[in-house]
């Protein structure tokens, strides 16, 4: 059966579109990929998303949103895309062997952080360790807190997170930064923000029922030379992967793989493809922007299955 309108992942644009999409009846299947609720399911404290004056868990937050899109009859199977086909007017979706056709496609597969890849920063991500400072810095007044990276992601983190924190230090593997002399400028030159250069993290020490994060272990790059440092807050800034590697022979993507979008609209370049949240968003990246693109995706897919039924 080939349906009106199939979401391709969750978190806040996947479920709002899927809202959307149901009041209007458009019966929306929504597949919530390897991560149902998307990045905000490994955030502790939501504390920014309007409508929650006391702050909110962020996988409560997302599990409200979910049912909400169910209340009105969007259908939801905890199962991955992993391939698709829009060469042609019907647009085909893999889940496994399973084929899916649909008339209208939404995108919202968002975009992973990248990680270290340490066993204790999966364990304290929420807990002292974040890769969104714009999520997470207001829970770090006047604490000591370190960014990992060296390009303009770890400049915009550490500038932002000065703001809050009595001391931010940017940890760097390198002598010299990659990121633009504009951005490496407002960093170094800020009273607030210190360098430790030709450093890297081996380790984070502390756990998450123990008031969380307690210190980092350094590696120098030149000596090999080891040493613990305590801190209250690490952050990581070392980019944004979108979750686009699918759709790519299909779809018009930026040079960092971000889908491009048309007309002031959620539009991709393939007619019926639609692109919402942090796919499509390489700056803004909130769950309340996230959401609204969700809900534009909705209205423009369903103008879109208008048009086609008329």
């Amino acid at each position: 059966m080939k349906r009106n309108i199939i979401i391709v992942g969750s978190g806040p644009s996947g479920y709002t579109a899927a809202l959307y999409a149901a009041r209007a009846n458009l019966n929306p299947l929504l597949f919530e990929g390897s991560q149902p609720g998307g990045q905000l399911t490994i955030t502790t404290d939501v504390e920014n998303y309007p409508g929650f004056p006391d702050g909110v868990m962020g996988p409560e937050l997302m599990e409200k949103f979910k049912k909400q899109a169910e209340r009105f009859g969007t259908e939801i199977k905890n199962q991955m895309i992993d391939k698709v086909d829009f060469s042609g007017d019907s647009l085909k979706l893999w889940s496994g062997a399973e084929e899916f056709s649909a008339h209208s496609v939404i995108i919202s597969t968002g975009a992973s952080a990248r990680l270290l890849g340490l066993e204790s920063e999966k364990k304290l991500m929420g807990y002292g360790v974040s890769a969104c400072a714009t999520c997470d810095g207001f829970f770090f007044k006047d604490k000591k807190v370190f960014v990992v990276g060296g390009g303009d992601s770890a400049m915009e983190e550490a500038v932002f997170l000065t703001k809050f924190a009595s001391s931010v230090t940017i940890i760097h593997r390198r002598d010299s930064f990659r990121a633009s002399k504009i951005m490496q400028d407002k960093a170094l030159n800020n009273k607030k923000i210190d360098v430790l250069w030709n450093s890297s993290v081996l380790d984070m020490l502390g756990e998450p029922d123990e008031g969380g994060l307690k210190s980092i272990l350094i590696k120098n790059t030149i000596d090999g030379k080891e040493s613990e440092i305590s801190a209250d807050g690490l952050f990581l800034g070392i980019g944004h992967t979108p979750n686009s590697e699918i759709f790519k022979d299909y779809i018009d993507l930026n040079d960092k793989g971000y889908i491009l979008t048309f007309n002031n609209s959620t539009e991709t370049s393939k007619k019926g493809v639609f692109a919402a949240g942090d796919i499509m968003d390489p700056i803004y990246r909130q769950a309340i922007t996230a959401a609204g693109s969700g809900c534009m995706s909705a209205l423009d897919a369903e103008r879109f299955l208008e048009n086609l039924h008329s």
